[in-house]
């Protein structure tokens, strides 16, 4: 017997699924990557630029990202979208996550930076606290030479710093 509100009954498993909208990230060496909406927009930059434009429009070109680090990017993107439709266990997701982060410094700081400017939370801050962890219990000596920085202080400029942030010394 037929209902009479048969369009509102689910799928059954046998009918084809609605294609997925498909949209285009053109990255700063304009290397194109094709990818879902729904993983696109974990990006909140993306998101915003498609409310911005034509329903039409499927191509969204970024300035500051370079195809290397945009594939390590939506990388993430589409593992994390997919756990939305097929959650995994925490413990799966941080074993993931650490060894996604497991790349060179510069790659690290790339995916750091790109987070920042595609406004992707979740990565942003997997990223800053990766880098969080690499700093944590060592000098500024030690940190200085972990990251390859000049020291640009002067003798007594560093006093003056250690004077005013005696405070978070020994902690």
């Amino acid at each position: 017997m037929a209902h009479a509100n048969d369009e509102a009954m689910p799928m059954s498993t046998n009918e084809e699924a609605a294609p997925k909208r498909m949209i285009t990230i053109l990255s700063q060496d304009k290397e194109a990557f094709v990818v879902e909406k729904g993983v696109a927009t974990m990006a909140t930059l993306i998101e915003d630029l498609l409310a911005d434009v034509s329903d039409g429009e499927d191509k969204i070109p970024l300035q500051n990202v370079d195809a290397r680090i945009l594939a390590k990017v939506i990388e993430y993107m589409k593992y994390h979208y997919k756990l939305t439709e097929t959650p995994q266990p925490e413990d799966e997701v941080c074993r993931w996550d650490r060894e996604f982060v497991r790349v060179d410094k510069s790659t690290l700081f790339h995916l750091v930076l790109a987070a920042n400017y595609l406004n992707i939370q979740s990565l942003l801050d997997l990223t800053t606290q990766t880098v969080a962890d690499l700093i944590k219990g060592k000098t500024p000596e030690q940190i200085r030479a972990e990251f390859g920085i000049v020291n640009d202080f002067t003798p007594e400029e560093e006093e003056e710093i250690k004077r005013d942030n005696a405070w978070s010394e020994d902690r």
